[in-house]
């Protein structure tokens, strides 16, 4: 495992693979670390130099202080690459975002456009929290003060998968459940709570120039189908893949149909 220092906090990530592509970063999502990447990671380290970090407060990763921003993950993001490619602005890089990681790619993106080859969202979304959205984290917030994380993630975690998974796959359920368990309050309400500031940034699919993959859950309740679907026509070269039978955790869902289509999307770069 490798670390930067980001505002006194030692930020973990680890480096795998090499390849003749540029780099690829996966930025994991709400309550979850690094790992939820590791089936993807096996698959890319072959042809590409994959980067994961444990984002502040998840994993290895200590909770920033302060009032945070989503913004602020951001700059992690750089800080990371600055360190892994030595200040080398010709290498340029493709970020990949899981849900709340989404947030951060696209946050990234506004800032350092000219960083990136390519980004893709998988199950994210560049609109901002309407108020019914907005409403619901803050009663998220109040449930974790009252009861905690933990039961917190008992009682959300299940909606993250489709009918078709809970069904067929439980298991991925109680599996992302026990990933999620030594997770703070403190951790997951800074969460919810830069989520929410955050802005819309749909002209920054419109602006990149360059390709963006959308990952889609069709049995989304998280990001739903529609939304993704009005987004997919902003980027001026879009590729988009929509899972039959995934929800918000297609990456695990359907991980070899998912893999696949991020392996071939990063191999055209």
């Amino acid at each position: 495992m490798k670390h930067i220092i980001f505002h006194n906090k030692k930020i973990v990530y680890r480096t795998e693979g090499s390849g003749n592509g540029n780099p690829v970063m996966l930025l994991h999502g709400f309550a979850e670390d690094g790992t939820i990447w590791n089936y993807q990671l096996e698959k890319l380290k072959e042809k590409f130099l994959v980067i994961i970090p444990d984002l502040p407060g998840s994993g290895q990763s200590p909770l920033l202080e302060g009032k945070i921003f989503i913004e602020d993950y951001a700059e992690v993001v750089k800080a990371i690459m600055v360190a892994e490619l030595l200040n080398d602005q010709k290498n340029l890089f493709t970020l990949i975002g899981h849900s709340m990681g989404g947030y951060i790619t696209l946050a990234f993106a506004e800032k350092y456009p000219g960083l990136l080859q390519a980004f893709g969202l998988f199950h994210s979304s560049a609109y901002a929290d309407d108020d019914a959205k907005k409403e619901s984290r803050k009663k998220g917030i109040e449930f974790i003060k009252n009861n905690g994380a933990i039961s917190f993630l008992k009682n959300t975690s299940p909606n993250l998968f489709s009918d078709i998974t809970k069904k067929v796959k439980p298991e991925l359920v109680e599996q992302l459940i026990d990933l999620s368990r030594y997770f703070s309050d403190e951790a997951l309400i800074q969460y919810y709570e830069t989520m929410m500031q955050r802005p819309d940034r749909t002209p920054v699919l419109q602006s990149f120039n360059r390709p963006v993959l959308f990952m889609i859950g069709k049995g989304d309740n998280a990001v739903p189908l529609q939304a993704s679907l009005e987004q997919v026509h902003l980027p001026s070269v879009a590729h988009v893949k929509i899972l039959q039978n995934s929800g918000h955790m297609g990456l695990w869902e359907e991980k070899e149909e998912a893999t696949l289509f991020l392996m071939n999307f990063l191999l055209q770069l």
